[in-house]
């Protein structure tokens, strides 16, 4: 598969599973770009041992880690200490830590991508601990199925107060959550009316929170029949879920919000090259895990359409960086540079959660990238497992790090030019070969950005 955009692409072939050939071989270029997709990225290490294993059991080791028990105990406590404060960006902090440090790495991908999806500000919530219950809620959901999610999401006591759902009683429903609920979470804008807003702001009457929890407020709920998409009945929350899962579109709009996620940024993602997705997810009950599955299995994923054609988040170009480093660092100041570039978790600049893509980068950003993993290289707080910078590339006596052909291999998404790997050999070499004063000249560059 050697086509460069969707549009030159068979749907049903794009979908197939990646079978490498000797046109088209395993490499630790196409390792590497699996890892950065699906847990942020690995280490060189994990890269040369997956290019000789193969896509598909890496892929399988890849999902078969979903049980972080190395660090849960001390996650959890760690989370119940930053929640009994009212700071909620101390949880993003752990959250980073968590994302930097777990051995399920494709988990919190995962529930990175929910957090996008179902996005939940804690400026507005102001609780820490309802923070702390969504984000748990989310990555336990992350690889399910997508209707017991959907019900546990508008159950949830930070989305509850997120959309105004307190607020929601018969003689006055709140509209808020039931357009969001087809608009941004299953549906997508188009495929519902302003009447089937009302009708199913009916359903939801009476749910609310009291003392912290959930609540459902009987004397407060529309038990008159209620008609929306179709289906007409005295409907409760959880049946307006099921109902607006049965549409069609609900598949084809999950399906496309993964492909963009994992696949490619800022084109059209047609219906019918989503369409394999979309019946997938219908076939199996919506079961998230195989969905995803099957595209970083694809085809499509591993082709010149997919590779490189993303640009990092501010998240995924943090962490990333520092799990390919096998390295740690003080996350609080990290969150103050996340902010600064325009996605500190918990923390969605709207219930549309972050635009992504080409938004990452403008004139500012761009700067305030580079100075980011500047700053994580001159920090004192950031600490290499092999001890320094200079320890880490010494470690690696099988490849020559007097060259940037290592930086191609493994850490970018596609090689650099011809005349800027000479610019930064030049560089290299005038500091005596520097490791740090080379991946500071590394970040500024477009190549780094890409994903």
């Amino acid at each position: 598969m050697n086509e460069s955009s969707l549009s030159e692409l068979d749907p049903v072939q794009s979908w197939e599973p990646f079978v490498p050939t000797p046109e088209r071989p395993w490499t630790n270029q196409l390792a590497a770009h699996l890892f950065r997709r699906a847990a942020f990225g690995g280490t060189i290490n994990q890269i040369i041992a997956a290019s000789k294993q193969g896509p598909d059991r890496t892929i399988d080791l890849i999902f078969g880690q979903t049980d972080d028990t190395a660090i849960e105990s001390e996650m959890a406590t760690a989370g119940r200490l930053v929640t009994g404060g009212a700071d909620s960006r101390q949880l993003a902090a752990w959250w980073l830590l968590r994302m930097i440090r777990t051995e399920c790495p494709f988990l919190e991908k995962m529930t990175l991508f929910w957090h996008g999806h179902f996005a939940t500000g804690a400026d507005k919530v102001m609780d820490a601990r309802a923070m702390l219950h969504q984000n748990q809620l989310l990555r336990k959901h992350a690889l399910g199925r997508f209707q017991p999610f959907v019900k546990a999401i508008s159950r949830d006591v930070a989305m509850l107060i997120y959309l105004d759902s307190e607020e929601n009683r018969k003689t006055r429903p709140n509209e808020n959550y039931a357009r969001e609920l087809m608009e941004l979470f299953c549906l997508g804008p188009g495929n519902y009316g302003e009447r089937d807003i009302k009708q199913v702001a009916r359903c939801f009457t009476g749910w609310g929170v009291q003392h912290g929890q959930f609540d459902f407020n009987e004397h407060q709920h529309d038990k008159l029949p209620k008609s929306f998409l179709g289906a007409s009945g005295n409907f409760g929350g959880d049946e307006a879920i099921e109902i607006v899962l049965q549409q069609p579109a609900a598949s084809r709009f999950i399906a496309k919000k993964m492909i963009r996620f994992f696949v490619v940024d800022d084109v059209e993602i047609t219906e019918d090259f989503a369409a394999p997705i979309a019946n997938q997810l219908v076939e199996t009950g919506f079961n998230i895990r195989e969905a995803v599955k099957t595209i970083l299995r694809s085809n499509v994923f591993f082709s010149k359409v997919a590779i490189a054609r993303k640009i990092k988040s501010p998240i995924e170009l943090a962490v990333g960086f520092l799990r390919f480093f096998d390295a740690s660092t003080n996350v609080t100041r990290l969150c103050q540079s996340l902010a600064a570039i325009g996605q500190l978790p918990l923390y969605p600049p709207n219930v549309k959660g972050w635009k992504g893509g080409r938004s990452w980068i403008n004139a500012s950003t761009i700067l305030a990238r580079a100075n980011l993993i500047t700053d994580l290289l001159a920090n004192d707080k950031t600490k290499f497992k092999a001890g320094s910078l200079a320890d880490w590339a010494q470690s690696f006596s099988e490849l020559d790090m007097n060259n940037l052909d290592w930086a191609d291999e493994f850490l970018l998404a596609t090689p650099l030019p011809d005349a800027t790997r000479l610019t930064l050999e030049e560089i290299s070499n005038k500091s005596n070969r520097d490791p740090a004063n080379v991946l500071g000249w590394l970040a500024t560059l477009p190549e780094f950005q890409l994903n």
